[in-house]
């Protein structure tokens, strides 16, 4: 009968390591058509033509004047997000008000709405024939086809990724530690700086990370705010568009190497995250 039972057991756990295998196969072989092979071909591209021609690439002011907008654009909304992503997670962890749901479900809407979409409600809310269109005509305010523009839409799409990180960690550490300070005295803002930034450092870092890498990579919503104007509105992604455009495939993959560069730091710095949060935990921190 025991014997029975191992020769079932064996077969279980055979059966268990054949699913695995599957399993981590067609993982791999799902990231190597979907990840790898594209960005492998990003790079072959951009060097078909060998190293003087990639460098050439960027021997180009409109390239340099995207780089530069794609920069200060990322400048302006990760710092911003940041502050309203702690914000808005502090508020939703630390305390219960009322409309806390309608607030979760605000900062929800850029995941649910097309990028795109975004983009054309900055068009119908600051364009020409919006209801603000005439006063800021007349007070020589630009915003769509324009740096701000930009910079609006960005912040639209990327603030949830700061608050989505925070919100669960806050709420995962509770309110006792910012409890025990107050009780003995601690004011409001020495309790942030002392207790509740260091405890959540890493999942800022984590969250700041894509926010950033969303920001420079953004194309729906920047696209129908921007116009396209070569050499004043055109980011790296709208850039590497015009370039396809016009059949430059060699400049085309070659500026997207930056794009994909940044993909994969910010991989690499995720993963160092990632592993610096488990060591932590595992310390007992």
């Amino acid at each position: 009968m025991r014997s029975q039972q191992r020769r079932h057991n064996r077969r279980l756990r055979g059966k268990d390591r054949i699913v695995g295998v599957i399993f981590i196969l067609t993982t791999i072989g799902f990231l190597s058509l979907f990840l790898l092979m594209p960005l492998a071909a990003i790079f072959t591209e951009a060097f078909r033509k060998g190293a003087g021609a990639y460098l050439a690439s960027f021997n180009d002011r409109y390239a340099w004047s995207a780089i530069r907008l794609t920069l200060v654009t990322a400048a302006i909304a990760v710092p911003l997000n940041v502050v309203f992503g702690v914000i808005a997670a502090w508020c939703i962890a630390k305390f219960e008000f009322r409309g806390k749901n309608m607030l979760i479900t605000l900062i929800d809407i850029p995941f649910a709405v097309s990028p795109v979409i975004a983009g054309l409600v900055f068009v119908l809310a600051f364009g020409q024939q919006s209801a603000l269109g005439s006063w800021l005509i007349s007070n020589d305010i630009k915003i769509i086809f324009a740096v701000p523009g930009i910079v609006l839409a960005t912040i639209f799409v990327t603030f949830p990724f700061v608050a989505r990180e925070l919100i669960p960690l806050m709420q995962e550490q509770g309110t006792l530690e910012e409890e025990s300070a107050v009780s003995l005295g601690a004011r409001g803002w020495d309790v942030f700086w002392r207790i509740t930034l260091p405890n959540i450092k890493w999942g800022l870092l984590y969250g700041t990370i894509i926010c950033n890498a969303r920001a420079m990579g953004e194309f729906g919503a920047v696209s129908i705010v921007s116009g396209h104007i070569r050499g004043r509105t055109n980011t790296v992604p709208l850039h590497v568009e015009t370039l396809y455009n016009e059949y430059l495939y060699v400049a085309a993959f070659s500026v997207s190497t930056l794009l994909a560069s940044l993909a994969l730091v910010t991989l690499i710095i995720k993963t160092l995250v990632e592993w610096q949060m488990r060591a932590e935990q595992s310390r007992g921190y």
